[in-house]
């Protein structure tokens, strides 16, 4: 038993292996760059007559029956043929045309089957038949045209030769990709002859111009000849302007010594003049500092302790009245109830009704005596913070008299200020002579105006008595204005 199965076994590869190998006998693949014609059979393909008697397969695989079908492969692959004719033109001048023409068999079915018939057993001749043909059908061309024809539209004769070729190659079952003319040669020396006249008009042309060229170049160097004398002229011209701008600025320079000396002197000048206006205004400050704040404290210490006494005493005389009232309130209450009680009693009711009369009366009338007591006491307190402080300002204006007419000063300043700027309020226009100078001098007169008030506050305050009373109606609280001055001002 196992024999007979080993046996039906290798019989079963065997059975395999000749299938096989049948079935690579039978199958053929056409290659992309070739067709395959299968004869032997019947078959009908699109575009092909009935009963031509072979198959075409191009791009895939087929079985063919060994000993029943004969394959034969057709290449798809480009060509080429070089084209050598010698051809005669219109005019009967022989040339020579050299190009090329590459080729190959048509993709689609009726022109494999065109080309099959023609050159599947002559596929190494497809060349020479392609250039017999072309090599024709360009002498016939040729013949009907010019030399001038041929080398002025080359694009031409290919046109033509290509559609005069068409017919014949479709019959072969071929398509022409490509052809090119590369070159005409002319034996004859025509085509040369042809190029002379324009040669020679090139060369004329190239002579005229030369000469025109040089012409213009001999002119060009005279007018530039012209331009370099014309420019020497100007150059000197130039210096002798030149030269006098020189001998200028060296007078000028000569007197720039003794111009700058001067204008040094007027800086000193200046600057001698803003150090004392600097030390005028520091002086301004220290005697601020020094005299007027200690004076205005001790008059704030004497002012404060005077308005707190006149107001410890106000108070007081306030709590007495305050307490006297409430005195006589408090007798009137209890005399009123005595009476209210009193009254009950029928016996004593007449009585009662004097004695709470006769009570009232009283209490108003102590009452009005307690109000006017504290009022004296109020004006009395008042009237001695007054005195304290008129004495206390006079104290103050006999030990330092420049700190007291600072004080006024420094509260009527504004007014003072107004009053010295008064003389430039008609002025519509003002021009200030030598710069920043003239603005300090015009500005310290006006400071000098406003000034004459300090004397004059000075002099008011050695009239006054040692009781702080006025001279001529001038107060302590105001500064007399000085009279007002004009200060020239060239408009």
């Amino acid at each position: 038993m196992p024999m007979i199965v080993g046996v039906v076994a290798g019989v079963a590869v065997a059975a395999i292996a000749v299938l096989i190998g049948l079935f690579k006998l039978m199958w053929r693949v056409a290659e992309p760059n070739e067709a395959l014609i299968i004869s032997g059979s019947n078959h009908k393909t699109e575009g092909l007559e009935a009963g031509m008697g072979f198959r075409i397969v191009t791009g895939r695989g087929t079985l063919v029956l060994p000993g029943v079908q004969a394959v034969r492969k057709l290449s798809l692959d480009l060509n080429e043929t070089e084209l050598h004719v010698d051809c005669v033109t219109h005019q009967g001048i022989p040339l020579k045309v050299r190009g090329v023409v590459i080729f190959k068999v048509g993709d689609d079915f009726v022109s494999i089957a065109n080309a099959g018939r023609r050159f599947l057993d002559q596929q190494k001749l497809m060349s020479e038949r392609v250039h017999n043909v072309f090599a024709g059908h360009l002498r016939s061309i040729v013949g009907g045209l010019t030399v001038e024809d041929m080398i002025r539209d080359r694009e031409k004769l290919t046109g033509q030769t290509r559609a005069a070729c068409g017919t014949e190659m479709e019959k072969l079952g071929l398509i022409v990709d490509s052809l090119q003319i590369h070159e005409i040669e002319d034996p004859t020396g025509y085509i040369q002859n042809l190029a002379m006249p324009h040669a020679a008009a090139v060369q004329r042309d190239a002579r005229i111009a030369q000469a025109e060229a040089n012409r213009l170049a001999t002119e060009a160097e005279q007018k530039s000849f012209a331009r370099m004398a014309e420019a020497t002229r100007d150059s000197e011209i130039l210096q002798a302007g030149y030269q006098a701008e020189r001998d200028k600025a060296g007078a000028k320079a000569r007197q720039a010594g003794p111009l700058a000396d001067a204008a040094a002197r007027q800086e000193v000048v200046v600057q001698e003049t803003r150090i004392a206006e600097l030390e005028a205004n520091r002086r301004e400050q220290q005697l601020q500092a020094d005299v007027r704040k200690p004076a205005d404290a001790k008059a704030y210490e004497k002012r404060t302790l005077a308005e707190a006494e006149r107001d410890a005493r106000i108070s007081g005389a306030e709590a007495k009245a305050k307490e006297t009232e409430l005195a006589a309130a408090a007798e009137a209450t209890r005399v009123k109830t005595a009476a209210m009680a009193e009254a009950e009693a029928t016996k004593a009711r007449g009585t009662a009704v004097a004695a709470s009369t006769r009570a009232t009366g009283e209490a108003e009338a102590a009452s009005a005596q307690a109000k006017g007591l504290a009022e004296a006491e109020a004006a009395k307190a008042k009237g001695l913070a007054e005195a304290e402080a008129i004495k206390a300002r006079a104290a103050a204006l006999a030990e330092n008299q420049e700190a007291v007419v600072a004080q006024q000063l420094a509260e009527n300043w504004p007014e003072i200020v107004r009053a010295g700027a008064s003389a430039f309020g008609n002025a519509d226009n003002m021009v200030i002579l030598n710069g920043a100078d003239g603005m300090a001098d015009m500005f310290a007169k006006a400071l000098t105006m406003g000034g004459t008030g300090l004397g004059l506050a000075r002099q008011l305050l050695a009239s006054m008595n040692q009781n702080g009373q006025p001279v001529n109606g001038t107060s302590l609280n105001g500064v007399a204005s000085p009279p007002s001055q004009k200060v020239p001002v060239q408009e």
